[in-house]
């Protein structure tokens, strides 16, 4: 159930029995010896010390810079040679021409 959905009298006996709660909470608490908490407890977050944070990015910039010496290596060891363009001559050119408009020639004329 939302609470925009409540009438003021299911709010007011709402905030009545926490009221209550509250109460009979800090009533056991002081029976038993404990400290009562009121409100919402609070977690405390668990945080990393800076030496332990230093630590840990010592470590990845050595993993890195493992990895890059990596790559240099490969890469001074074989330089990249140019992508040759393959280019076909004046006269293979004319006679694959003559072969494609005989094929297409005999297609057309199959169809027929």
């Amino acid at each position: 159930m939302n609470l925009i959905d409540l009438t003021v009298n299911q709010l007011k006996r709402a905030a009545a029995i926490k009221e209550q709660v509250e109460k009979l909470t800090k009533e056991l608490a002081s029976i038993v010896g404990i400290q009562a908490k009121s409100g919402t407890a609070t977690r405390a977050h668990r945080t990393m010390g800076a030496a332990v944070r230093k630590k840990i990015a010592a470590a990845q910039k050595a993993r890195w810079a493992k990895i890059q010496g990596a790559k240099r290596a490969t890469q001074s060891a074989k330089p990249a040679a140019p992508a040759k363009k393959k280019s076909m001559s004046p006269a293979a050119r004319a006679k694959l021409s003559a072969k494609l408009k005989a094929f297409w020639a005999a297609k057309r004329s199959a169809k027929k």
